[in-house]
């Protein structure tokens, strides 16, 4: 009977370390594919191009929160992944756009599959770790705000740049950050008049066409041939005894001041038609840019992450135009939410532990029929 046990033990362990290897499947690299509309995979450097970008061998998160990024723009060599610390607006940068469905389609949000962000996304993950986008490059040149709000131009002619693919809503997944390059050149010819119209010019971005932080929350800077001459239409129309002298101010609304909410601000004394840009913290989270209204008014929306600490913090407005750079500082407070999803345990854990516990009752019973043998 000794014998037996022993070997019934040992055939439940076996068994349980069979289920713990068939339920963790094996992760293959995160792979990017770009293909442009004429069938090649390079971007043009005239006018808008639109890329279709797939990916396989992704981490999919069945029910986890948020998803990834898919956008257009450039890295540095080495440790610019978010998961190493890399900072956007500095280690990374990238035209940016609202998280919208209906955005420009500079940005793209792939949800996890069963996510509860899923409404919100562009494209859902399958279970294996594959999808697919619609990806909009509005040029070879693009421009972007550091932390200290200082104002950058890439220019994709002189460096390499490409698809980038980050954590959404903040959070940071080092097996879905990848870089693929994409090269540029003539992909449309004049006669095939492309819808899209020219992409950004070579020299640094003007007012009517201001940089934006490279964050996923901000708004795309406008090609040009769209918004050229708003700023010179608002300077005629608009009364010079209208415009506020004193210096800019910006508020913010603290009852929507909370983890995960939608905060509301408004701000004035800024150049009437100038684009504004609103920056949390030191870049973590940003909208915009905004256009003043005729007065020099703007308002808007930032989304808080889930994950921002309660406590103090600070919005800051920059002025394209005129240099203006008010701020208030304003307290968040916590929100109690349920478990969070991400923390969720595998499946190959509660397996394991189910096996342990099976290998402990049977080594008690062989622990107990040794103690009561005859001799």
């Amino acid at each position: 009977m000794t014998r037996r046990l022993c070997a019934t033990l040992l055939a439940a362990l076996l068994g349980c370390a069979c289920v713990v290897i068939v339920t963790t499947p094996a992760q293959a690299a995160a792979r990017v594919t770009v293909v442009n509309d004429r069938g090649g995979a390079a971007a043009d450097v005239t006018y808008r191009t639109a890329l279709t970008v797939s990916g396989t061998g992704f981490h999919a998160v069945q029910g986890g929160f948020g998803g990834l990024y898919v956008a257009f723009g450039w890295v540095r060599r080495s440790g610019w992944q978010p998961s190493s610390g890399g900072i956007s607006g500095s280690d990374y940068k990238y035209v940016p756009d609202s998280e919208s469905g209906d955005n420009q389609g500079y940005l793209r949000f792939v949800a996890f599959p069963g996510s509860s962000t899923a409404d919100d996304a562009h494209a859902v993950m399958s279970r294996n770790g594959a999808w697919s986008v619609e990806l909009t490059v509005p040029g070879p040149v693009f421009s972007s705000v550091d932390r200290d709000g200082q104002v950058s131009t890439v220019d994709c002619r002189e460096v390499t740049c490409g698809v980038i693919t980050i954590g959404a809503h903040g959070v940071k997944n080092a097996a879905n950050e990848t870089f693929t390059p994409v090269r540029f050149g003539n992909v449309y010819k004049v006669e095939d008049q492309q819808p899209g119209t020219p992409a950004q010019p070579s020299t640094p971005a003007q007012p009517s066409s201001p940089a934006s932080p490279g964050t996923p929350t901000a708004e795309p800077p406008a090609p040009v041939g769209e918004n050229d001459d708003e700023p010179v239409e608002a300077e005629e129309v608009v009364d010079d005894s209208e415009v506020d002298e004193a210096n800019a101010t910006v508020s913010v609304d603290r009852a929507t001041a909370a983890q995960g909410q939608v905060l509301a601000f408004t701000g004035s004394g800024f150049t009437p038609g100038e684009m504004v840009l609103a920056l949390l913290d030191d870049g973590l989270a940003a909208v915009g840019p905004l256009p003043a209204g005729e007065h020099g008014d703007v308002a808007g929306l930032i989304q808080l992450p889930v994950g921002i600490g309660p406590g103090t913090h600070e919005l800051r407005l920059l002025g394209a135009a005129s240099g203006e750079r008010p701020s208030e500082r304003f307290a968040i407070r916590a929100v109690a939410t349920g478990p969070d999803p991400r923390r969720a345990q595998p499946p190959t854990i509660f397996v394991a532990a189910s096996g342990l516990v099976l290998a402990l009752a049977l080594a008690r019973l062989l622990w107990v029929l040794r103690r009561r043998r005859v001799p």
